[in-house]
């Protein structure tokens, strides 16, 4: 077994205990340390990505206890895709933190590190029943992220956030419950190979667990009706958490790509595709309804968690293709989304600081500091996330189009991500027009500057968000420069995950597996 598989749910678990039992009282250092982990899990996530360059899906297997009796993890190349992913993201939020956000309450890196391990945890899983392990470790670490600061709309916020997460996992519970008092097993691979000969009498209850999980993963996905948490949620919480709840959300999306086409694939006898035929309905609905919130905002931060739910849309669109070229397009625009929503997120904190009792809301105020370089970041933002060129979201949704083409329900699926991007453009047209066009200068109005203004200039302080917020919306250019390479390894990934044979070998025939050895 390759032990490296391990580390990325060691490392975190082991920070998060140092900065809590041994540097609780130490803002700098504990910095230093969650920086410095973050750093050494970024490494480690390329290097496992480089390792499942092969194609050969490798398991680990805890206590060296053979599948399905043990926990085990797996590595292919879209775990390891969405570890990499996963720990950029943390670095950028960490580094944006350092400023001041990890000073308005405790703990702050500890819980990020937390987070990182439920994450990792819930992409490496090869068990339905450790997944839903490592989604309660990710959400009550994202309890303690959401709260961090305090305040009483972050208070209420996080209630709702709560209780809504609290009957998904009961949820959680019951599915898998079910499925285990039908299959007698959890681990995905020996589902893979139980489910098409479950007896009929047997069908029903198991495809009710079925329906259960998609219930939840639809819940963590933003997929509508269980969407509204999410707009009250992001928005009142602090910018950097989220920015790292940018990854939750396709942690559900990850979840149905794995589950239903591993477990509940075309494949699966009389439960093959069972979520199939409503993921792409549910997905326009929520593609619909984020476009209108985006329009219908009065504040840049509710804009921006619309703008999410919108993006959740269009990549559950193609997720509910369940296909090669669906799946290779919802991976490029999973990445895309992810960063350009953390970006905008964190954008939206810097604008709304310059502001001073303007803050974030749609409404005119003075020009504000550094309004040059938030504007053409703004601006960038704005595009990225409406999907115009030349930045990736543009390529995305031409991915998502292509991939929708030959269905039949390709005219409907057309229209209403066309007609959902013109209403996202006139939104961020609008917003950015009243934050940042024809704005008087400090000098200009009468009351001179306002309270909490920050002066021009680039200070340290103010340059390192800034910088952070650049290199997200950056690594998007790059996806987009180097479309042709990326989205020819998001079609190695998407052609591995239809090709089940190499994840079972893998995980319960190891000894035959070309991944099992110590490589």
């Amino acid at each position: 077994m390759n032990h490296w598989i391990v580390i990325p749910t060691v490392l975190p678990a082991m920070t998060a205990a140092l900065l809590i039992l041994a540097l609780p009282h130490h803002l700098i250092h504990q910095r230093i340390v969650s920086i410095g982990a973050t750093v050494l899990m970024l490494v480690l996530a390329i290097g496992l990505l480089m390792l499942a360059g092969d194609g050969a899906p490798r398991a680990y297997f805890l206590g060296n206890w053979p599948a399905p009796f043990g926990i085990v993890l797996v590595l292919d190349r879209l775990s390891a895709t969405m570890l990499v992913l996963t720990a950029a993201l943390a670095l950028a939020v960490a580094i944006y933190a350092c400023v001041g956000w990890d000073t308005r309450g405790r703990h702050f890196h500890a819980l990020l590190q937390f987070q990182l391990l439920g994450v990792n945890g819930a992409f490496l899983t090869g068990d339905l029943f450790n997944l839903f392990v490592f989604f309660e470790v990710m959400l009550i670490a994202s309890y303690g992220l959401m709260l961090h600061g305090g305040g009483a709309p972050r208070l209420k916020a996080g209630f709702h956030y709560v209780a809504i997460n609290l009957i998904a996992s009961t949820l959680f519970l019951f599915g898998v419950g079910l499925i285990y008092a039908i299959t007698g097993t959890l681990n995905m691979a020996d589902l893979a190979g139980k489910v098409a000969a479950v007896s009929a009498g047997d069908q029903a209850l198991l495809k009710t667990g079925a329906m259960l999980l998609f219930a939840v993963f639809a819940t963590k996905a933003a997929l509508v009706p269980l969407h509204w948490w999410l707009p009250s949620a992001y928005a009142a919480t602090s910018a950097p958490a989220a920015a790292m709840f940018m990854i939750m959300t396709k942690v559900g999306a990850y979840a149905i790509i794995r589950v239903y086409g591993l477990i509940f694939g075309a494949d699966a006898g009389p439960l093959g595709a069972v979520a199939a035929p409503i993921v792409i309905p549910l997905a326009l609905v929520t593609l619909i309804v984020g476009a209108v919130g985006v329009l219908a905002s009065r504040n840049l931060r509710d804009l921006v968690c619309f703008a999410v739910v919108a993006s959740m849309g269009n990549l559950l669109i193609a997720v509910g293709l369940f296909d090669g070229v669906g799946t290779t397009a919802a991976i490029y625009y999973l990445v895309h989304s992810t960063l350009t929503g953390a970006a905008l997120f964190l954008l939206v904190d810097l604008i709304a600081q310059r502001r001073g009792k303007a803050s974030d809301t749609l409404a005119p105020a003075p020009a504000i500091a550094n309004e040059t370089v938030l504007g053409a970041l703004f601006f960038l933002g704005a595009i990225a996330m409406v999907g115009m060129p030349p930045l990736a979201g543009f390529i995305g949704k031409l991915l998502i189009l292509g991939a929708t083409r030959e269905t039949a329900q390709a005219p409907l699926i057309w229209s209403v991500i066309l007609g959902a991007s013109l209403l996202m453009m006139i939104g961020f047209a609008r917003a950015g027009s009243v934050v940042f066009w024809n704005n008087p200068r400090p000098g200009d109005e009468a009351g001179g500057a306002p309270v909490g203004r920050v002066r021009d200039g680039l200070t340290a302080t103010a340059l390192v968000p800034i910088v952070v917020v650049g290199l997200l919306l950056g690594a998007t250019a790059v996806l987009s420069f180097a479309a042709g390479p990326f989205t020819a390894a998001f079609e190695a990934t998407s052609a591995q995950l239809l090709d089940k044979s190499g994840y079972i070998r893998a995980v319960l025939q190891p000894a035959a597996g070309p991944g099992s050895g110590g490589n």
